[in-house]
């Protein structure tokens, strides 16, 4: 398999309490802070919201790449992430996610099919199978 790409990011600091994230190329940049949810300032981004925004957009293009395998033509495309951190009883951390795409030009039938389709596609859907619990929730629009 030949490598297509490989991102260099380094974070430093104390991680999610107050580190810094910067790509090796400069164009990610930013600060990391505790939710004010977890007791933290929430002032700054943080790794779930990183994460969150990755794989919708991976998925995003699944999606689109879904429907022109189909020959389906959309007509727009959204997408909500929403990555869950929890704190069990058992003083361990899990995440969780729900993924809900919203599709222009198809019927629901047809949205739940390519969400369904993206997730088999999608990198970020193909590394996290299996680890933790994913929700699609695709809908359909007429724009």
């Amino acid at each position: 398999m030949a490598v297509t790409y490989t991102a260099h990011v380094d974070v430093d600091g104390e991680g999610r309490n107050g580190g810094h994230v910067r790509s090796s190329d400069g164009l990610l940049e930013t600060r990391l802070a505790i939710p004010k949810e977890f007791g933290g300032a929430g002032d700054a981004t943080n790794p779930e919201q990183l994460l969150a925004a990755g794989w919708a957009a991976c998925f995003l293009g699944a999606l689109r790449r879904a429907a022109a395998i189909r020959k389906i033509r959309l007509t727009s495309t959204t997408i909500t992430a929403e990555i869950t951190l929890t704190h069990g009883d058992d003083g361990e951390f899990s995440l969780s996610a729900v993924l809900s795409p919203v599709l222009g030009g198809v019927d629901q039938a047809t949205a739940e099919q390519l969400a369904h389709a993206a997730h088999q596609i999608c990198p970020y859907s193909k590394a996290t199978r299996d680890n933790i619990p994913v929700t699609l929730n695709a809908s359909a629009t007429a724009a």
